[in-house]
């Protein structure tokens, strides 16, 4: 029986966390087949890494997990490699990547199936076909190029009870990668552990790139469930943070609750993402036993203070830009850091209406300082997302923005910084707006210097601040060389870019 290589590309620069994603597909396959994990973050030359696997000879398939931005860096010219020198491989990539841009990835030619959404039953059923010569056509969740050329994408399987799956394979990943190396020191803690308690999400955000995936559908894992694998990590490899990477933890507030209080004891601080409009509704007590727990700091889609660019977002539920400053207020005196992302630069059918958009969110991102100075701006320019049947992708796909066709030039300096949506190549956004943009993040990000950048010491914070200062009063942004300068020296960490 073939052997399976189990491959997390590079996803940021000195930052060594527990590959979830990858691990839960090692989940799905352990006791059926043999497998490995070569983890990008962790070798110097994860490619030569891999060729040691494949030369045995044992090896004939290759599961990539792929995110835009960082890891397709690494995973692209490293599959294309492997196809060219091994070409009786089989690739298989899953991820937002190639769920939501397949055709591109199949058209490639080196990559052969895409797994779209959870693999957990898809991988390792396609695998047992492909072993056996048997049909893989009515395994759900998979798309792949049929003999004819045309691209087949099979139905969506309903999302599984999380209680129900594996557990995560960390005592086999500990023998490839020490699970001590994959604790970074963050803001959070000095061994800081990764993990995920839920996927989907129950809302349809156009601009959102779990939406095509999930299409508003969200499974948890049980609170004890949870706090069991986190106590495990913490017993045996002395974890003392947690950052939940799921898209939206506090969906739930019963069982948030749950879990707050049986990770008290602990003293372990964690982070976590959800929705204003979500957790407005939860109970001051609620918010009291979350603090208390350990929570520090909770990242929140603002996205805009605009009511009628939320609504242009389809950002659903009840949000609201005076909610948004309220809660901000309300966070306050349970000393919960709300973390708020913004995004500038959404489509509009004139230059100047694009430009009133960026201007009203600078003023309200300013607001919020004013309620709340220990909230954390994070600022995004809006990226497309595929999002079929929006009006916002129909908006978008009408201004004659396009995707790249062909899978390399994903890789092209511009494009990678549309991943990190830096740089949005859209047709409505002029350069002097994405200048006004970035201009204004980096005076923001010297007036209020982020709270999760270990390296700024109170000496830096206080002349940082001393500069930008003058600037941010008077809502003079051009040309901020100088806190630039600084940004530069100090090794400036940018939460969006870089975590915590």
């Amino acid at each position: 029986m073939s052997k399976i290589l189990l491959f997390n590309p590079k996803s940021a620069d000195a930052k060594h966390r527990i590959p979830n994603s990858i691990l839960s597909i090692a989940a799905s396959i352990e006791g059926k087949h043999d497998w490995v994990i070569v983890d990008g973050n962790c070798e110097a030359d994860p490619l030569r890494k891999i060729e040691s696997y494949l030369d045995t000879g044992n090896f004939r398939y290759l599961g990539f997990t792929v995110m835009p931005g960082p890891q397709l860096r690494q995973a692209i010219p490293i599959a294309k490699s492997i196809k060219e020198r091994y070409p009786h491989t089989k690739m298989i990539w899953g991820g937002y990547f190639p769920s939501t841009q397949s055709e591109t990835v199949l058209y490639s030619h080196y990559v052969d199936f895409v797994i779209n959404g959870p693999g957990d039953h898809a991988f390792p059923a396609l695998i047992d076909a492909l072993e056996n010569d048997k049909p893989f056509e009515f395994i759900k969740n998979l798309i792949y190029q049929a003999t004819d050329g045309k691209i087949i994408k099979t139905p969506k399987e309903d999302l599984m009870e999380q209680d129900t799956l594996p557990p995560l394979p960390y005592d086999k990943l500990n023998e490839f990668y020490p699970i001590s190396r994959l604790l970074g020191k963050t803001y959070l803690g000095e061994k800081t552990m990764a993990y995920h308690s839920s996927i989907g999400c129950p809302f349809t955000c156009s601009f959102c790139a779990v939406v095509p995936i999930f299409e508003a559908r969200w499974k948890a894992k049980s609170a004890q469930a949870v706090y069991n694998d986190i106590k495990y990590i913490k017993d045996k490899w002395g974890a003392t943070a947690v950052e939940f990477h799921d898209n939206n933890f506090f969906v739930s507030e019963k069982r948030t609750v749950e879990f707050a209080n049986l990770i008290k004891p602990e003293k372990m601080s964690w982070w976590g993402m959800a929705r204003i409009d979500t957790m407005d509704k939860f109970k001051d007590s609620s918010l009291a036993a979350i603090r208390e727990s350990g929570c520090k700091c909770i990242f929140f889609g603002a996205e805009s203070g605009n009511d009628h660019i939320l609504e242009q977002l389809d950002k659903g539920g009840t949000q609201t830009g005076e909610q948004i400053l309220t809660f901000a207020e309300r966070l306050k005196k349970f000393d919960i850091i709300p973390e708020y992302s913004f995004v500038l630069g959404t489509p509009a059918p004139t230059t100047e209406q694009v430009q009133a958009q960026i201007d009203f969110e600078i003023d309200f991102i300013k607001k919020v300082k004013a309620v709340n100075p220990n909230a954390e701006i994070v600022i995004y320019t809006y990226s497309p997302v595929p999002t079929e049947g929006s009006e916002l992708y129909k908006q978008v796909l009408a201004s004659g923005f396009k995707y790249p066709q062909v899978l390399e030039d994903w890789i092209s300096p511009a494009w990678e910084n549309f991943d990190m949506r830096k740089n949005p190549l859209t047709p409505w956004l002029t350069p002097d707006m994405i200048d006004k943009i970035r201009n204004f993040e980096t005076v923001l990000n010297g007036a209020y210097p982020t709270v999760t950048d270990i390296r700024l010491n109170s000496l830096k914070r206080r002349l940082i601040k001393a500069v930008a200062g003058l600037r941010y009063r008077t809502s003079i942004y051009n040309y901020p060389y100088e806190i630039k300068l600084l940004h530069k020296v100090w090794r400036y960490r940018q939460p969006e870019i870089q975590g915590f």
